[in-house]
């Protein structure tokens, strides 16, 4: 009777045993960064955070939403984000069947010879046995949480790459619209120069008869096809960039862009969301799914460590097999032909050159490793966030400065033009002023470009771009009763 009793307080032990883990209790690293950005907030409401802002409430155009939406159907650089989550999600399922035993139907024949020497009988014997049954192949007791802390660190992983995945779906967004403004800031630029060479060409008539009436010199008239012909340069440097750029914009979509899509509203016209709330570093770097995916994968080497300190101690493996055998097929399923095994094996490790040690340095040096790029996203992060708002305010400025320009250099050019064709000034002056004007034109429409394409980095930097529709849109509406 004394042997129950051990016997029980031996299960009590391996299942105590089982529940054991080696793993590092998992501590976040403090974020090395400021407590908080310089200069202007990107607002003051903090009612809806940036990452639950859906894209097709910040992006206005009809058209680049649909656009936006072709490309995250078609794109190849996010397919292959989404497989690499299904790789992930595969190996993590595999990872995880080592924690239960495999169990698997055999039938089988066996054909021996057995020397006569070996023989109970002392004379040479064949013999052929059958055998049908279910066995248990070679099972781990997780007693130190080996098998679990893989199992764990693959489910990490698999984390890491659905937040891959959804940075590669934001960082699409952004791209796409970023594309597409650049293509409608060239439409403005082709229009652009066609106007100007609209301008100049009618310079040009006028100054060759000038110059054929005797009332103006060669020097005017080669001024003036000079400046012909580098407006047709511009024109065609215009059109070739617009063209590149849609080339560029079909590659993000993933296939040519349909011709039934909603026509295009023009640079000046794009409603981009200008008042994205970006609350505390804390609140909105939390939310950036590149940064979740680096605290996943330091979650999964943290679990590895487990797995390699749980390497030093024993383990115990369990095989077992039971069904029927006989030597005739006919009585395989006779009253006596049950069979059974079970064997258990432990396994001490003992010598082995160091390598426990080597691979417990290297989970290790893996855990500091992924806490480097960790902190390394979220400065990424934080720097993102400080360049977009500081450019804002700035390229808010910017605009105003370049409309200013823009409506002198138009008056200055219309006072040299009505001066030449009085005769008060030379083509010179007229050359100068329109070549002036038309650079001046050529930085407004960049700086639209380039606040239009802030807004949407801001956007993307504080951790928005992978929901289609905000939190709020998307809820049902409540029924009345």
């Amino acid at each position: 009777m004394p042997s129950a009793p051990r016997g029980i307080l031996a299960c009590a032990a391996v299942f105590a045993l089982a529940g054991c883990s080696l793993v590092p209790g998992y501590e976040r690293p403090a974020a090395p960064v400021a407590a908080a950005w310089e200069g202007p907030p990107a607002g003051t409401d903090e009612a809806t955070a940036p990452a639950d802002l859906g894209w097709r409430e910040v992006l206005g155009d009809p058209r680049l939403q649909a656009i936006v939406s072709l490309a995250l159907e078609n794109n190849r650089d996010l397919r292959v984000a989404v497989l690499n989550v299904e790789l992930t999600r595969a190996q993590y399922r595999i990872q995880r069947a080592d924690q239960f035993p495999a169990i698997a139907a055999s039938a089988g024949t066996t054909s021996q010879r057995v020397p006569g020497d070996l023989s109970p009988s002392g004379q040479t014997s064949v013999g052929t046995a059958y055998s049908v049954g279910v066995g248990a192949s070679a099972f781990e007791l997780d007693l130190f949480g080996r098998v679990r802390s893989l199992s764990a660190a693959a489910l990490e992983q698999y984390f890491s790459s659905e937040e891959a995945r959804r940075s590669a779906h934001l960082s699409l967004v952004a791209t796409v619209a970023t594309q597409y403004l650049a293509g409608r800031a060239l439409d403005d630029q082709v229009a652009l120069a066609r106007r100007t060479l609209e301008t100049v060409d009618s310079s040009l008539a006028l100054t060759r008869r000038n110059y054929e009436g005797g009332r103006t010199s060669e020097l005017d008239l080669r001024t003036a096809e000079s400046q012909v012909e580098t407006a047709r340069f511009n024109l065609s440097a215009a059109v070739q960039q617009r063209a590149q750029a849609q080339n560029a914009l079909v590659l993000l979509v993933g296939e040519p862009i349909p011709e039934d899509l909603p026509a295009p509203l023009p640079l000046d016209a794009q409603a981009i969301v200008a008042e994205l709330p970006a609350g505390v570093p804390s609140q909105v770097l939390a939310r950036r799914p590149d940064i979740l995916a680096a605290e996943h994968a330091l979650r999964s080497a943290n679990a590895s460590i487990g797995a390699a300190r749980a390497a030093f101690f024993p383990s115990i493996s369990l095989t077992a097999f039971g069904g029927t055998s006989s030597a005739a097929l006919s009585g395989l399923f006779g009253s006596d032909s049950a069979t059974w095994s079970f064997s258990p094996r432990l396994n001490l490790p003992l010598f082995n050159a160091g390598a426990l040690r080597a691979s417990l340095d290297v989970a290790e040096v893996r855990k500091s490793i992924e806490v480097a790029r960790y902190e390394r996203a979220i400065q990424v992060g934080f720097r993102e966030v400080s360049d977009a708002l500081v450019a804002r305010a700035e390229l808010e400025r910017q605009l105003e400065a370049e409309r200013a320009r823009v409506a002198a250099e138009e008056r200055r050019y219309q006072l040299s033009d009505l001066r030449y064709r009085k005769g008060v000034d030379s083509y010179l002056t007229v050359l100068t002023a329109q070549r002036d004007l038309f650079a001046a034109q050529q930085q407004l429409i960049q700086s639209r470009l380039a606040r239009l394409s802030n807004l949407i980095e801001l956007y993307r930097a504080l951790g928005g771009g992978w929901r289609e529709r905000s939190e709020q849109a998307a809820a049902p509406a409540p029924q009345k009763s």
